[in-house]
């Protein structure tokens, strides 16, 4: 029980679904005699919650487990915030599929009385660093849990863009632009766009084409540990934008040079001790269950 003493708390803004579990998440932790603290955009969703506040950064530093409440999105950003500190994320679902967020809110106080007991299974996963250079000049950087992604912003044009890979020259290719993922985001905009599913525990990066120009264009599974470099062609007419997460967005110009490579810190998921990839696919892709046989 004194393994996680100081527990942070980070929600999602604007949900009525999600203060309801924020207080009931509130009042258990504080009747357990745990100490808590509010992320100070949360603490405002909970007035006269007389807890300590502290920004995402410090949560990193001072807390033994933090626990997200909301999608997997709310996920995604806390784990971009925190993996540099390695404090554990757990997630409360109040979102819709919720891949990463997997207790349910209905069950919230037995699940997470067990895992505070030490009944809990901990997964690392890695993220992915982007750095955008305009003429060998830094101009932007963004981290992902799930995935970077070349797109063409508001146009309706197809973006022109050489690929490389360790160095070694992949293809140019013409298409709406390119989905680069980890195994976390093999289950998000990677799968919808036809990238394979990949096991968690994989140390692989999927690279996706967006509505290629070619038939021939298939998704490509590289090492996890590999450099990708993409260089936006200088004929073209639009200007693209680079997007981590779907949360973090790059303005890009023609001849602009993305580099995409594993982020050196990983970040540690808590899952109730019946986690499992497979039924968690079942569950959310609609996968069939077993049939006895007659």
């Amino acid at each position: 029980m004194d393994q996680f003493r100081n527990i942070g708390i980070i929600g999602r803004m604007g949900r009525a679904k999600v203060v309801e579990s924020l207080r009931k998440l509130r009042n258990f932790l504080v009747s357990e005699n745990y100490h808590v603290i509010l992320e100070s955009e949360t603490a405002t969703m909970l007035p006269g919650h007389g807890l300590q506040v502290a920004s995402k950064k410090l949560l990193g530093e001072i807390c033994d487990l933090v626990i997200v409440v909301g999608g997997d999105g709310s996920l995604l950003g806390a784990a971009r915030e925190l993996a540099k500190s390695k404090v554990p994320l757990l997630g409360v679902n109040r979102g819709r599929l919720g891949f990463l967020t997997d207790i349910s809110p209905w069950d919230l106080e037995v699940r997470l009385a067990k895992v505070l007991q030490g009944e809990y299974i901990e997964e690392s996963r890695f993220l992915l660093d982007a750095h955008v250079e305009r003429n060998g000049q830094p101009l932007g950087f963004g981290s992902a849990l799930n995935d970077v992604v070349l797109h063409p912003g508001k146009s309706t044009r197809m973006i022109g863009f050489d690929l490389y890979i360790d160095g070694h020259f992949v293809y140019s290719q013409r298409s709406d632009g390119l989905i680069v993922s980890t195994p976390t985001g093999s289950t998000a905009y990677s799968l919808s766009a036809g990238g394979p599913i990949m096991h968690p525990k994989l140390d692989a990066i999927v690279l996706v084409p967006m509505f290629p120009h070619t038939l021939s264009s298939r998704p490509i599974v590289v090492d996890g540990k590999s450099e990708i470099k993409l260089v936006i062609r200088e004929t073209n007419a639009t200007y693209p934008q680079v997007s981590c997460d779907g949360q973090l967005d790059i303005a890009l110009t023609p001849g602009d040079v993305i580099r995409i490579s594993k982020k050196p810190f990983k970040i540690r998921l808590i899952h109730p001790t019946d986690h499992n990839f497979y039924a968690t696919c079942r569950g959310k892709l609609g996968w069939a269950s077993e049939i006895s046989a007659s």
